[in-house]
C-alpha cells in the first residue's frame, strides 16, 4: 500500500490538473502487476467485490449496502442516512478524479466493509466495474 502512493503520485506530479478515472485505474493496475505480472483488472471481480457480503458489519455488509445495487445511482449511508452521490464516473464526473480522495474513501470503506485494506488489484477491479456501468 505504501509503495502504491508514490507510484500514483508520480503519475500526477507532471501536471497540476485533476486526475481522470482512467489514470487512477492505470496506477492501480500497474501496482497490482508488480506482485502479479499477469494481472488484468476485471470488472466482473469488481462487481463481486461490490455486492459480496463480507460479514464484518451487520449494517454495512457490502459496498452496495450504502451505494445501492447500481453504481450509476445514488445511495445513502445506512447508519447516518446521509445521501451518497453515484459512484460511476459516467453519472458523477467528480468520482475517481482526485487520488487523495480515492485513497481516503478506499481506506475508510474497505476497513468498514472488508475489515482490512483493499489491495491494488481489488481497487482496479472495483474501478473497472463502476466505470463499466451496469
Amino acid at each position: 500500500m505504501k509503495a502504491l502512493i508514490p507510484v500514483l503520485i508520480g503519475l500526477f506530479a507532471v501536471t497540476a490538473q485533476a486526475a481522470t478515472p482512467n489514470e487512477i485505474l492505470a496506477g492501480y493496475r500497474a501496482e497490482a502487476a508488480k506482485s502479479n505480472p499477469r494481472y488484468q483488472s476485471s470488472a466482473e471481480l469488481g462487481a463481486q467485490l461490490y455486492t459480496h457480503p463480507f460479514g464484518v458489519s451487520a449494517k454495512m455488509p457490502s459496498c452496495s449496502s450504502c451505494h445501492s445495487d447500481d453504481p450509476a445511482r445514488g445511495g445513502s449511508h445506512v447508519v447516518t442516512g446521509k445521501a451518497i452521490q453515484p459512484l460511476a464516473p459516467a453519472a458523477n464526473a467528480e468520482r475517481f478524479s482526485d487520488l487523495a480522495k480515492v485513497e481516503k474513501w478506499f481506506r475508510r470503506n474497505c476497513g468498514e466493509v472488508l475489515g482490512r485494506e483493499c489491495s491494488a488489484a481489488e481497487k482496479a477491479d472495483f474501478i473497472s466495474f463502476v466505470m463499466r456501468g451496469r
